[in-house]
């Protein structure tokens, strides 16, 4: 027990009630003291301030309630117990840290939360466990602590899969491992297509709930999956499932993302689309993945406005002095840009000339024109179109003849 704290469930002292309740009408009343709940929990030091329409019962105490499930109702217990005593999550395994990461993250228990993870990703677990953190984790990926378990755990997932001296642990040619990496990718933009097609409904209610702040994260949340996903799929050599999505949503994808992320806002977010384009336009450009002539063309229709907006904006924000922009000073690998650049250049030189033309003509009219540097496409087709006009002269000539 920590030094000079007040103990839970002390009456003499306590000056709040929390009031847990469940859909089926357990209750369960905890004596707490404000100082500590306002302390260690951002739901308690809203609920508790003077902005708060609060309800006094017993006297001169507060009454707070909270709702919760009832299989979650000893892990909002053991939340509240952790926030007066430096008790350590490993006391209650593998599940229960879970319980009380799903509670603690309900509560705004930032500490408790972080306590949690940091035991869940140095403990042992077995499948069962597995099962029940997949199934329990992704729902909080929009939380700090559990984003921070989510990217320990993909960082599990790349060590596993990296070729080095020693034999990578997961069987890169391994059909089983393919099916089930397609199938949970197959799910994950399942839900990005319904995310953009909430976003292009102009619903009322924001997809997932909340507001434009939390719309604006769950957007950022689901590229950064994407984007780490495309990392998988290269190493097992199975890019084109990508490809082929990637390309066929781009319109929406650009069209979802202009209409969340204006001007400056959600810079890094705007950068990770770009990020995931030019792995997916490197792999048409440079891989071994075709596609149809007009998909080609689509793409880098696409992309191209899109790369050199946030280029610009990219630009600008370096340029700035104001203050407010400066927190969202952020850019790109350089390499990811050269990548993209060359990228766009080798598609368009395997596009037709009348393509050509098309796209090269934008590019130059472009304020953008900057970046991406067409000029080497441009360049070469010039020099295809002189040479190929003085070749089929002999065309005009004989429709003179005729």
């Amino acid at each position: 027990m920590r030094a000079g704290r007040p103990r839970i469930g002390d009456r003499a002292t306590s000056d709040v009630v929390v009031r847990l309740r469940t859909p089926e009408g357990r209750d369960e009343w905890l004596y707490c003291h404000s100082a500590v709940l306002a302390a260690g929990s951002t739901y308690f030091a809203e609920r508790l301030s003077d902005d708060w329409p609060t309800c006094q019962i017993l006297g001169s105490r507060y009454c707070v309630e909270v709702y919760c499930q009832e299989l979650d109702l000893s892990s909002h217990v053991n939340a509240l117990r952790l926030l007066y005593a430096a008790e350590p999550c490993s006391r209650f395994g593998v599940r229960g840290a879970l319980g009380v990461l799903q509670a603690a993250v309900h509560l705004g228990c930032a500490q408790i939360a972080a306590a949690c993870v940091g035991y869940l990703e140095s403990s042992p677990w077995d499948e069962a466990d597995e099962e029940e953190i997949l199934r329990i984790v992704p729902p909080l990926g929009r939380t700090g602590p559990a984003r921070e378990l989510k990217s320990a755990a993909q960082e599990q997932l790349e060590y596993m899969l990296t070729e080095d001296d020693d034999a990578p642990l997961l069987a890169l040619d391994n059909d089983g491992v393919k099916s089930q990496v397609k199938d949970c990718v197959s799910g994950l933009l399942s839900r990005f297509s319904d995310f953009l097609t909430s976003i292009l409904s102009n619903q009322k209610e924001p997809p997932f709930g909340g507001g434009d702040g939390e719309l604006r994260q769950e957007l950022h949340s689901l590229i950064c999956d994407i984007s780490w996903v495309c990392q998988v799929l290269s190493k097992l050599e199975m890019m084109k499932f990508l490809v082929l999505y990637w390309v066929g949503v781009s319109s929406d994808v650009v069209q979802a993302v202009e209409a969340v992320c204006t001007g400056f806002d959600c810079l890094k977010t705007r950068l990770k689309v770009v990020e995931v384009s030019a792995k997916v336009l490197e792999a048409i450009a440079f891989g071994n993945i075709v596609l149809a002539t007009e998909k080609r063309c689509h793409a880098v229709n696409v992309w191209i406005g899109f790369a050199g907006r946030t280029k610009s904006f990219v630009d600008q924000a370096d340029r700035a002095d104001d203050d407010s922009i400066e927190t969202e000073k952020v850019n790109l690998d350089n390499e990811v840009w050269q990548v993209l650049e060359s990228a766009f250049v080798s598609i368009v030189l395997t596009l037709p000339s009348n393509s050509q033309a098309e796209i090269l003509s934008q590019w130059l009219q472009s304020k953008h024109v900057k970046y991406p540097d067409l000029t080497e496409a441009f360049e070469a087709w010039c020099y295809r179109s002189k040479v190929a006009k003085r070749r089929f002269s002999f065309l005009s000539h004989m429709d003179r003849v005729s």
